[in-house]
């Protein structure tokens, strides 16, 4: 066992000072130097993370304090990346469990936590934001107690040692009123609380794929803890395959974890989590050892993926205008290249050549996989969201999800009659100074598009957060969108004059001057049917004086939706597609005369 060493998780949800804790441990562990420019949230590498404000990937850093080596793992808050999160867990000896000291714990700090509890990890609790206005501290401390209690904790869990933090301002204190000494505090918790981690060095070398690296000078790079024993640059080593299959190679490098970097080192130590190279093609979850009749270390089962998605190539008329990559090889190849290190999503090939089926724990995580395809260059078609059914004794069940909401008061009718039409069972309801708290359980079909819906009732005051409960039996069908839209019958470039005359017909998503073509959907009708416009036609010119001319025509501002809005927004048979510099929204059919056609065999075959 190797006493110096600690290796650590955060945990906590969306927003709640994670990353800007992270970086002043970084900063008083030593990484930056004396005068040297120090990165805003320097853990949020990817560009997505950095403007969404979350973590999406997990991410390992390093602080050396004292004569200590602390291994910081950063986690994703949000359910829909928890496949993240339970690779990790086996990582890590201990946790930090951040939580606001005004929102109090969160659905997805209820669901991190208790997967660490459940591994047996001690943790650590950090109320954060004591500086905050209306922090209650206290009141926070006690609704930690109860999530412990309500996990199931064990007694050595639940008497775990609180830190008051500010992380903003880089403080940690062990009682409010103690006086401000940097981080200290916090660091001496991990040290006395945090086990080392137990391996032997003696043992045969062991480790567990628990993440995966690319560089473009060794290729893959497999990260994970040294669970036994140690190894050098140039030992052979076995890597066991999922399907059992043994292959032998050597270790090129070894890298250890130095502040954000990674640099160099000659040997991995038990206990330390360390990146080694020497194996072209390795996944999450397989076993690095010595010799080939070690068996492999066991990794844990993953919660399901509940909903799925069609990417499909883009057929439109305007395809290839603004992406590099867009044939079914491009698409393919980079979902399964997705695939390797995201352990949680599935791609599966269909009967069509040209559409690829892709399952998930959320929207939210296929949006971010979509934006990240767009910005890299590919042109691709992505249909609305739809949950995985499952058939237990001849009866057919579907996803339900544990829903936490806090609403002002004035809000409360119209958010419960949404919950209602969306087939949510409400469980419990406080009322407090500062608004409403709603706990339901709803089918998780109910839940695509309701975030949008609880921003327009509440005006953006409403917070919400779920997480995956249990299969149950199928409800009827749930409405999501009561409105209809305007299709374009043309394809050209869109006028004011005729857009003048659309938009009193509803609500329009394109402006003049843009590129418009047969079958795309470029707004919204009031009523619940689709309305063919024109949004091409031009004033045609006579030698009569007109008596409104010299009229300037005023248009509204089109409404121009998110990735993740249009992902809700869209019906069954329409898609959103999203190229590098455009997102639009279209019919799957996108010939008038075949789209009526196919929706009349479909309510035949209802019928």
């Amino acid at each position: 066992m190797n006493q110096k060493i600690r290796n650590i998780a955060i945990i906590a949800h969306v927003d709640h000072g994670k990353t800007t804790l992270v970086d002043k441990l970084l900063r008083e562990g030593g990484v930056y130097r004396v005068g040297q420019a120090m990165e805003e949230r320097a853990m949020d590498s990817m560009d997505l993370e950095k403007e969404k404000g979350i973590t999406i990937k997990a991410k390992n850093a390093s602080v050396h304090w004292k004569d200590y080596l602390i291994n910081i793992v950063d986690t994703p808050g949000h359910a829909d990346f928890g496949g993240e999160v339970e690779r990790i867990l086996g990582m890590v000896d201990g946790v930090l469990l951040l939580v606001d000291a005004f929102d109090g714990p969160q659905a997805q700090t209820r669901f991190v936590l208790k997967k660490a509890l459940a591994h047996g990890l001690k943790p650590i609790v950090v109320i954060n934001k004591i500086d905050r206005e209306r922090a209650d501290a206290h009141g926070v401390h006690d609704k930690v107690l109860e999530l412990l209690l309500e996990l199931n904790a064990t007694d050595d869990q639940f008497n775990s040692p609180f830190i008051y933090a500010s992380a903003r301002d880089g403080y940690a204190v062990r009682q409010i009123g103690d006086p401000k000494a940097g981080m200290t505090p916090l660091f001496e918790a991990i040290l006395e609380r945090i086990p080392a981690p137990e391996a032997n060095r003696e043992a045969p070398f062991q480790m567990l794929v628990s993440n995966l690296d690319w560089s473009d000078y060794v290729g893959r790079i497999a990260i994970g803890k040294v669970t036994g024993g140690h190894c050098k640059v140039g030992d052979p080593i076995v890597c066991i395959h999922h399907n059992g299959k043994r292959e032998r190679s050597i270790v090129t490098k070894i890298f250890e974890f130095s502040g954000l970097k990674s640099g160099e080192v000659v040997s991995a130590e038990a206990g330390n989590i360390v990146g080694i190279s020497g194996f072209d093609e390795l996944a999450i979850g397989e076993t690095l050892c010595d010799s080939e009749e070690r068996e492999p270390v066991p990794f844990m089962e993953l919660d399901p993926a509940t909903i799925q998605m069609q990417f499909a190539v883009n057929d439109g008329p305007l395809a290839g205008k603004d992406g590099k990559f867009v044939t079914a090889r491009h698409i393919g190849e980079r979902l399964h290249k997705e695939t390797r290190t995201n352990i949680s999503l599935a791609v599966e090939d269909t009967e069509a050549a040209n559409v690829f089926l892709v399952s998930a724990r959320g929207e939210m995580q296929i949006a971010v996989l979509v934006e990240q395809m767009r910005r890299e260059g590919y042109e691709v078609l992505v249909s609305r969201p739809e949950v995985i059914l499952r058939e237990e004794k001849g009866k057919k069940l579907e996803p339900y999800e544990s829903l936490w909401i806090e609403v002002p008061n004035e809000c409360l009718g119209d958010i419960l009659q949404s919950l209602a039409n969306r087939k949510a069972l409400v469980t419990n309801m406080t009322h407090h100074p500062h608004g409403v708290g709603i706990e339901a359980t709803i089918p998780t079909r109910g839940l695509i598009g309701f975030e949008t819906d609880m921003v327009n009732l509440t005006s953006g005051r409403g917070v919400m957060s779920h997480m995956f409960k249990e299969y149950g039996p199928v409800v009827g069908e749930i409405l999501t969108r009561v409105t209809g839209t305007l299709v374009s019958m043309e394809t050209g470039i869109a006028t004011a004059w005729a857009l003048n005359n659309i938009q009193e017909r509803g609500r329009l998503f394109v402006g003049p001057q843009e590129e418009v073509y047969a079958g795309m959907i470029i707004g919204e009708n009031p009523r619940n049917e689709d309305m063919p416009v024109n949004p091409t036609k031009t004033k045609h010119l006579t030698n009569m004086r007109s008596q409104g001319d010299g009229k300037g025509i005023q248009l509204e501002p089109p409404l121009k939706m998110s990735l993740e809005r249009s992902l809700e927004y869209i019906a069954g048979d329409e898609f959103v597609e999203a190229t590098p510099k455009n997102l639009r929204l279209r019919k799957r059919i996108l010939n008038a005369v075949a789209r009526k056609r196919a929706g009349q065999a479909q309510s035949a075959a209802i019928a």
